[in-house]
């Protein structure tokens, strides 16, 4: 058989690697080419290259093998769909699934992936909003595939990275994978995306669904699964050509909502009389009966305030747990482990979509958040305390309807949250424009005027 004929034969042995190194082997039988045609030898090079195809296809082949079988937790509303899912990821290059809260899309979905034989060639990438969502979500699946972390399930998040030889499903913030795509422009180390809490709308997850877009066409072997809570997924539908929607109904009881205003209306006395409506709610829900509760306050300082209250107000066997983004990982596992008598989770809105709190009953919902928002006066970008959005509000209440009825009290008016706005706005509507040209800039996500927004 001749040289260049042997050559040629190469091209399909190289599509059986590992996906993250194929371009760099096409490139090096691009280079043999050009020396056979100019008649110089290849006799170093070629023996070199098929030693690292036959690593790369070895490497592939045992991934394959090693490929986790994994069970499922039947009493979730997305394991009865999951043939429906399998079979439109299977057709589609992208799928959008659309589910509430507890349907059980983001720990399920990678599970799914796997039976398909998906996190072989490359990982199965996964992306949350926050740090504390990748780290608890990937423990979660880590659990459930009963592996430690960065094995079959590794995460990346800002200072940490767990990800291994032997990792499939890689768990990590919008913004790592965005960085990534800087020293690998085709994200040839993933052969499935998925994106979770799009309904967010964040900067980081507008630009990576405009940079998806445009990479889809580069790549047909890549599968883009979008997750989003029941708002308005017709859009990103129609960001991906119209790509297939599957609805998982969540798995949740019905919930009581009951309003508890704020008496006072000066400004100076609020803070005072929102400490005391927490205390009296806290109260009222200890009298309804045993369970625990998540409150929803707007930051760090708040947090810690009312922690100060309850331990004062409270009877030893009550533990009150903080839970917000700055704490350290043990602290924020604290909220994970399991535990004897009552708990009171004070969480910012963290525990609203990213992650679930385990062993909640009850909700009390300030109706109050931390809204990053450019102030055209001062020309800075703020982070106010603002009131939440309807959908927000309704997601809160959700967060204690999943191990049975539950009570979510509002401490705010029936009025107040029917004048609020339906959704809260995407981040780009709440940002100063000159930051985002710079990030897109700094990015290289190419010509800004022709990007792809959602």
């Amino acid at each position: 058989m001749s040289e260049p004929h042997n050559l040629e034969e190469l091209v399909a042995t190289i599509s059986a690697t590992m996906l993250a190194e194929q371009a760099a082997l096409r490139a090096r039988l691009d280079g043999l080419r050009r020396r056979l045609r100019k008649g110089q030898p290849i006799d170093r090079g070629l023996p070199a290259l098929l030693a690292d195809i036959e690593a790369s296809s070895v490497r592939r082949a045992q991934r394959a093998e090693r490929l986790p079988k994994p069970e499922y937790l039947l009493d979730l509303p997305v394991v009865a769909r999951r043939e429906d899912i399998k079979a439109a990821i299977d057709k589609h290059q992208v799928i959008v699934l659309c589910g509430e809260t507890g349907s059980g899309k983001t720990t399920q979905l990678p599970k799914i992936c796997l039976e398909l034989g998906r996190g072989v060639a490359g990982l199965i990438g996964h992306t949350q909003p926050r740090r504390i969502a990748a780290r608890s979500l990937a423990a979660r699946i880590a659990e459930e595939l009963n592996s430690a972390i960065g094995q079959t399930v590794g995460f990346k998040v800002r200072f940490s990275d767990h990800v291994g030889p032997e990792t499939y499903v890689k768990v990590m913030t919008d913004g790592i994978l965005l960085a990534e795509s800087q020293g690998d422009p085709d994200l040839l180390a993933y052969d499935t995306i998925i994106i979770d809490e799009a309904h967010e709308r964040s900067l980081n997850v507008d630009f990576l669904l405009g940079y998806l877009a445009r990479l889809l066409p580069r790549r047909p072997d890549l599968k883009v699964i979008i997750t989003s809570a029941t708002i308005d997924p017709e859009r990103f539908s129609k960001h991906f050509n119209n790509a297939p929607i599957i609805e998982v109904s969540g798995r949740t009881y019905p919930v009581e909502v009951r309003y508890r205003p704020l008496i006072t209306d000066n400004e100076d006395d609020r803070d005072r009389d929102r400490g005391q409506s927490l205390l009296a709610a806290v109260d009222e829900l200890a009298h309804d009966g045993p369970g625990d509760i998540l409150v929803f306050l707007p930051g760090e300082r708040e947090i810690r305030e009312a922690a100060e209250l309850l331990r004062k107000h409270h009877p030893a066997q009550t533990e009150v747990l903080p839970l917000f983004g700055r704490l350290s990982a043990a602290q924020q596992a604290e909220v994970f482990k399991p535990h004897s008598g009552r708990r009171i989770v004070l969480a910012t809105n963290v525990a609203e979509t990213s992650l679930t709190v385990p062993g909640i009953r009850s909700v009390i919902d300030t109706g109050l958040a931390r809204i990053s928002r450019y102030s055209y006066r001062t020309k800075v970008q703020r982070l106010p305390i603002e009131p939440i959005s309807q959908a927000s509000a309704n997601q809160r209440a959700g967060r204690c309807g999943r191990l049975g009825p539950g009570v979510c009290i509002r401490l705010y008016s029936e009025e107040d949250y029917n004048t609020r706005p339906a959704f809260t706005e995407p981040e780009i509507q709440r940002t100063n424009l000159a930051s985002v040209i710079l990030q897109m800039l700094a990015l290289k996500l190419g010509d800004i005027e022709h990007f792809p927004f959602v």
